[in-house]
Parts: C-alpha cells; structure tokens; sequence
C-alpha cells in the first residue's frame, strides 16, 4: 500500500493484499454483503462526535454545543448514535424529521433548516416538537408565526443571516456570501430588518443567529472572519435594539481528505483558536457570552464511510483511454458528475500488485457523464470480479444517491467492534414499483 493511500486513519491492507476497512476484510465484506455496498464505520463516527463535543467544550466550556449536520448522511442509525453521544441535530426536511422521529431522537434538540419550508413542513415539524427554526427569510418567518399561533405555541427560532465571507470553496457549497439564495445579509441591513421583525411577532420566540460560510474549510481564518463579523452584529443588534443574543451557529465543521492532496485538520486545537476570538470579542464589546454552535456533518460521517464496488468490463481504447467498469455510479455517488469531486479509489482485492495503467472508473448507468472518477491508476491485472474502494464516501453519498435507470440504492452497512450489521437494506427490484399504480 503506498504511503499516499493512507488518507483515512481506518485502512490497512492484509498479508496476501486485500484492503481492510476499520479492520475487517472488505472481501469478506462484499461477500457476505454484495456490491455495491456502502461500508460506515461506527467507531469512526462515535469518535469525530466525541472529538467535536470536546473541542467546543475546551473552547466555549459550557458555552459550546455541537450539532450533526444530518444532510450528510441521514438515516435511523445515525439518530441513534447521535442520541447516544447526547449531540444535537440539525434537520433540513420533514423526511429527515420522520426519520430522527423514527429512531427516537429527542427532537428537542433538533434545528429545522431549509430556505423555503412548506406550510406542510412548519405544521409536521411543530407538531412533532422540534426545538428550533432556523428562518430564513421574512416570508417563512410569517408563515411560522402564523402557524404557531394556531398551535398555541412561541416557537423558538434563530435567524439565518449571512456575513459576506468567501471560503473560496468549491462555488456550489459556498453559502456565506451576501449573494446566496440562504438567509439574510447583515451588509444590504436585511438581516437587521428581519430582527426587528421577529422581536415584533407574538408567536416567535427569537433566540439569536446562524450563519453558514460553506464547506470543505480547511483553514480556521474562515471562523475566525465569521467570528469578527457575526460577534459585530451580534453587539450592533443589542446596542441598537436592546436584543440579547442566546444563540449563535457559527456553521458546518472542518474538511476531510479526499485525497493525499487534502491537509489534515486538528479539530481540537482549530476549535481553541476560534474560540479564543470569540472570547476576545464578546469582552471587548461588552456583550452577553452566547451559547455558540457548530454543526459538522461531513468530518462527522465521510471518512468513515467507503463504497466498494465490483469490477465489470475493462475497455481499452488504444491511444487514448482504459475505461474500467463497475457495478454502482452515479446512482450511488453523483458527486463527481455534479462538483467534479476529487476522490481516491483503490484496487481493494489487488492492493500489493503494482498500478500501472490509468483508467477513468465508470458506472453502469446508460448515461456519458456517469463517471466515478477519471486519471486513476490501477493494476493492469484488473478482471472482471476483482474489488474497487473508493473512500470517503461516509458524506452525501447515501443521502445524495437515487434511483436513476431503476437501478436499486445499496445496502448501509455498519462496522463495530470487529463486527457488522445492516443499518439500511439494499433496495430490491420490487422496491422500485412499490409506488407505482
């Protein structure tokens, strides 16, 4: 195994070249499971929770709480854990409201994003007692007073506003600048406009703010930007408006390694310099200290997550490409097609033969852009039957999969202990006409 597939902390490669996964043989796996099969490491999950939990209490005392960003990976087992590791989650769908619902998370601790929550939506997550709202703009922050009423309830919400910040991320996950369909910017004065509005509404019960800057940080300048910014408005909202500020999310978690390209992050210590900033800043405003929150969902879940797949044909065209193809895709993982997502494959069941051949890795969908990722090496001794790896894939690629050309979604399998279980059944052809009349 080369030094620059060790991205992830759980891999390791048997004697005789098979890769393992959060020690357990990804062969073994497949054939007990089939392919393709998404591989979730519990352990991994379990600690990233437990690192983010102690990083925001080593930075913010009692002052810091961590949310699961559940988009990333949303299904019964996840709640579970969640509630386990006494972690708060946020929620972007009555689907994943029903799902935590089913899994018997309390849903107390639940904050309820979107930009345009249905009245549906507003009714299904008040009846179920979601903690918070997090509004987006005015239209919806109406709506749930006017609902709330009906029930008799003030809603708790915070107001989602954004502060102007370029991650210099990837375009389609930068969602802190002024021009974005989330939230309100603090710059044009809308997310002043939308306070005064939610201080006046009888139903709401205004907690504070959430910001969201993007994904795939990887450098801490970007909280602490956000941090200068937000803690400003948060003072300029009490100077002006008398508003104390409870809560302040501050938005998602650090970058993962996709590649050996991508750095490594220390939470912890990252955590510490955010947090002395914004120590720094509530004392030299002279401001109430807010509750502060972070809501990680992709360094929570991605590197504990693998999918492997089966090889099928190997097409070469000389001259030009190798083409090797595998047994899932763009149903499985539409990332490369839609952001052109850098991920690292390897030849699980050949890890000690030499890669000698560059390939573009393929799926089985009847569609040109149905690609996995393109310029990888690979032994030139891959048949059909062999394993691939792609890793990484703990992060929107559950939660992002469909069922394009009809083709089933795998199965979610978690790895414990050195043992296995299916958290989420892989579809069956049945499955797919359930629906239809």
């Amino acid at each position: 195994m080369n030094d620059t597939d060790m991205i992830c902390q759980n891999l390791s490669v048997s004697d005789d070249g098979i890769l393992q996964f959060a020690g357990q043989s990804t062969a073994e796996l497949a054939q007990q499971y089939g392919t393709p099969l998404y591989l979730m490491d519990e352990d991994r999950i379990r600690d990233r929770m437990r690192t983010y939990a102690r990083g925001m209490q080593k930075a913010f005392g009692d002052y810091g709480h961590v949310l699961y960003a559940s988009k990333a990976a949303s299904f019964k087992r996840i709640y579970e854990i969640a509630a386990q590791e006494q972690i708060g989650i946020d929620v972007v769908s009555s689907g994943e409201i029903a799902t935590a619902v089913c899994a018997g998370y309390p849903l107390e601790n639940a904050y309820f994003h979107s930009n345009n929550k249905t009245d549906a939506d507003i009714h299904y997550a008040i009846q179920k007692g979601v903690g918070f709202f997090v509004v987006d703009n005015g239209e919806e922050l109406s709506a749930i007073n006017d609902i709330a009423g009906q029930y008799g309830v003030k809603q708790p919400v915070l107001l989602r506003v954004t502060p102007g910040i370029d991650p210099h991320t990837y375009a389609a996950v930068n969602t802190g600048t002024v021009d974005s369909k989330f939230g309100s910017a603090i710059e044009t004065g809308q997310a002043e406009e939308i306070t005064k509005l939610a201080i006046s509404m009888p139903n709401i019960d205004l907690q504070g703010f959430h910001c969201h800057v993007g994904s795939q940080v990887f450098d801490s300048q970007v909280y602490l930007q956000t941090a200068d910014v937000m803690i400003a408005f948060v003072a300029d909202m009490h100077r002006k408006l008398g508003f104390i500020t409870q809560k302040l999310d501050i938005g998602g978690g650090y970058g993962v390694r996709y590649t050996s390209n991508d750095p490594c992050i220390d939470i912890e210590s990252n955590l510490l310099l955010v947090g002395q900033r914004v120590n720094e800043l509530v004392a030299e405003y002279g401001i109430p200290m807010p509750h502060i929150y972070m809501e990680p969902g992709r360094s929570i879940v991605a590197d504990a997550g693998m999918t492997l797949y089966t090889m099928g044909t190997l097409k070469s065209i000389p001259g030009y490409k190798n083409y090797v193809s595998v047994d899932g895709g763009m149903t499985d993982n539409p990332r490369y097609l839609l952001y052109g997502s850098a991920y690292t494959l390897l030849p699980a069941s050949k890890m000690h033969e030499p890669r000698d051949m560059v390939c573009s890795v393929v799926g089985r969908c009847c569609e040109s852009g149905d690609v996995i990722q393109s310029n990888v090496w690979m032994p030139a001794s891959l048949k059909r039957g062999d394993l691939i790896a792609c890793l990484t894939t703990g992060a929107y690629n559950y939660s992002m999969a469909s069922n394009y050309n009809r083709i089933p979604r795998p199965a979610v399998v978690m790895l414990q202990g050195g043992s296995s279980y299916i958290a989420v059944k892989r579809e069956t052809p049945e499955d797919m006409v359930r629906l239809d009349v």
